[in-house]
């Protein structure tokens, strides 16, 4: 791959890691104590409607010649990262496709979507080309309508496939920053999303089809910017996360997520990597394919693991409320927002370091996005810090990051248990299985990267 995720081994810290683990757990049962005192009644959702910006800013905002001009930006920036991709260099850190596609992309529309909404819907290559079709047939005096009805029982299952097989692409494959990879997945993906819509039509098909548009959306529900009745509003943080989500495939797109996040922490530790070792040394006198495609193979299924484990915990910890609370029907669908910020805080957690490093890469290969020696905007020779933090810096953030994620987690969880039950005894009853789930994926998630 491009980069080795994850920090590196934790050196030379000034108490064991131990001691991090143990404090990381004190503060979240701390937390879920003075929730329990001060949080008595339903905030999130009374405070979702937020205030309208000032008329100027949602006439700019929401301006066609706004989203024109950047559907037009993103559409070019999806032909520059395919053709540098097709035809530039095969030197990964000197073509522009992978630099920018698994860190610029991968990591700062998550970011970006946390701090100011869904911004996905109008920076989307795949909607712009949409939208400029269903243009083009109305100005020919044509209907542009979807030729199918997606089934309700599909839910989020299609977009957890295509996410599924992004995150599969990044972790599992040998090399899946090699250009003309990268340039198959790029064609693979972009028929998916167009298809898609073509299909279903563009909105049902962002909702339910496309992989990134439901990951970023729902990172989005963090964000105190949203757009409510054509409005854009804001709001209290978190406040996107009220209430249940009983979407199919809601809790595989998830796991999906989260797992996958945490399965790149633990394919850096020793035991994996000697895993894949053996793998190979017994299949040593086998052609270099065969030997890649069984590690391909084994990382999947490490992969697919990871996936698993965070959507059985889960189920384990809902089944575990339901009956303290002895509940008629699952409350799977009422927690499961929760796991968002914690998503978002496994990214920040695993990335940032990545993403401020090696995002730096984006500099120099605009100037030259094929590698062939252009220096079109006198960038070229920017010199990337790659190590912009000691491992202790780093290591610091991520607890942080973790630690604050799994707070907000507990927050939106204690809400919805509010919400639900007017017996206050019996919503804190609800939240034990869910605080010593925060607890398992906050320790476990240290734990992983402090073995990288």
């Amino acid at each position: 791959m491009i980069v080795a995720h994850g920090i590196g081994g934790v050196r030379d810290l000034p108490v064991p890691a131990s001691y991090f683990f143990t404090t990381a757990a004190i503060v979240l049962v701390v937390s879920f104590v003075l929730l329990g005192v001060l949080w008595r009644r339903p905030l999130l959702a009374a405070r979702a409607d937020g205030h309208r910006l000032p008329g100027w800013l949602q006439v700019v905002l929401l301006s066609r010649a706004l989203r024109v001009l950047l559907g037009a930006g993103s559409v070019a920036l999806l032909l520059l990262t395919f053709s540098a991709a097709l035809f530039g260099t095969t030197i990964e850190l000197l073509n522009f496709a992978p630099s920018f596609v698994y860190v610029v992309f991968w990591l700062g529309l998550p970011l970006l979507s946390v701090l100011f909404g869904d911004v996905w819907r109008v920076l989307s290559p795949w909607r712009a080309i949409a939208d400029a079709s269903v243009w083009a047939l109305e100005r020919a005096g044509r209907e542009a309508r979807a030729l199918l009805t997606p089934s309700e029982r599909w839910g989020r299952y299609p977009a957890a496939l295509a996410l599924a097989s992004f995150v599969a692409l990044e972790l599992a494959y040998s090399r899946p920053s090699y250009p003309r990879t990268l340039a198959i997945a790029i064609a693979l993906y972009t028929y998916w999303a167009l298809a898609g819509m073509a299909l279903f039509g563009r909105d049902a098909w962002t909702r339910t089809g496309e992989g990134f548009a439901v990951a970023f959306g729902l990172l989005a529900r963090i964000a105190s910017f949203a757009v409510r009745d054509g409005k854009i509003v804001v709001r209290w943080p978190l406040t996107g996360l009220a209430g249940a989500d009983r979407t199919p495939g809601a809790l595989v797109f998830l796991a999906v997520m989260l797992g996958s996040t945490s399965f790149d922490g633990f394919s850096r530790t020793t035991s994996w990597q000697n895993l894949l070792g053996d793998v190979r040394s017994k299949l040593v006198h086998e052609s270099l394919r065969l030997v890649e495609l069984a590690t391909t193979l084994v990382n999947i299924a490490g992969l697919l693991v990871f996936i698993a484990v965070v959507a059985l915990t889960y189920l384990a910890a809902i089944s575990g409320a339901g009956r303290l609370v002895r509940s008629p029907r699952s409350l799977a669908p009422d927690f499961l927002l929760p796991l968002v910020p914690i998503v978002f805080a496994y990214l920040v957690a695993h990335y940032f370091s990545l993403f401020v490093g090696y995002g730096q890469f984006v500099i120099p290969n605009l100037s030259d996005p094929f590698g062939r020696g252009w220096d079109l905007f006198g960038t070229v020779d920017f010199a990337p810090n790659v190590v912009p933090f000691s491992p202790e810096t780093t290591w610091y953030v991520q607890v942080v990051a973790l630690t604050l994620g799994h707070v907000a987690g507990l927050a939106v969880a204690h809400d919805r248990a509010v919400a639900l039950f007017e017996d206050r005894r019996l919503a804190l009853r609800s939240q034990y299985p869910m605080l010593a789930l925060m607890i398992l994926y906050t320790v476990g998630g240290l734990w992983l990267l402090s073995q990288g």
